[in-house]
């Protein structure tokens, strides 16, 4: 299990910078400003969760059983949040109109952020 999660959270890394040097130096002047911050955010929260994937990989005190639903979490919380966020900051260059999927936006953050909960319940646990 450790393996897989410290996979994920290399490859969520390094798609976070791919995807970030895509948004600061090839969207420029494709897209608006709103649109470009808003998919800084995306990249950022792909960002901070793929260091916590990395993180939990890594924690010895908790086992896989407790590992495992968290990482499902962060994962479908990363992807239904910031890649929803991805397509709705450039479906004008994609020509389609991607609101339709802005709903997984949401959802995806209550994801992580039950992710984190859950995480932080498992800690305490452990050193309680």
């Amino acid at each position: 299990m450790n393996k897989t999660i410290l996979t994920t959270g290399v490859f969520f890394g390094l798609t976070a910078v791919i995807f970030g040097a895509f948004g600061a130096h090839g969207l420029d002047g494709l897209i608006d400003a709103k649109s470009i911050a808003s998919y800084k955010t995306g990249t950022d929260y792909q960002m901070y969760h793929a260091l916590l994937l990395l993180a939990l990989g890594v924690i010895p005190q908790l086992t896989a059983k407790h590992k495992k639903p968290i990482f499902y979490l962060l994962v479908t919380g990363i992807i239904l949040f910031s890649f929803s966020i991805y397509l709705l900051s450039i479906d004008t260059i994609l020509g389609f109109n991607a609101k339709s999927i802005a709903f997984a936006t949401p959802i995806g953050g209550l994801l992580l952020i039950i992710g984190w909960f859950l995480l932080g319940y498992r800690i305490f646990k452990h050193f309680s």
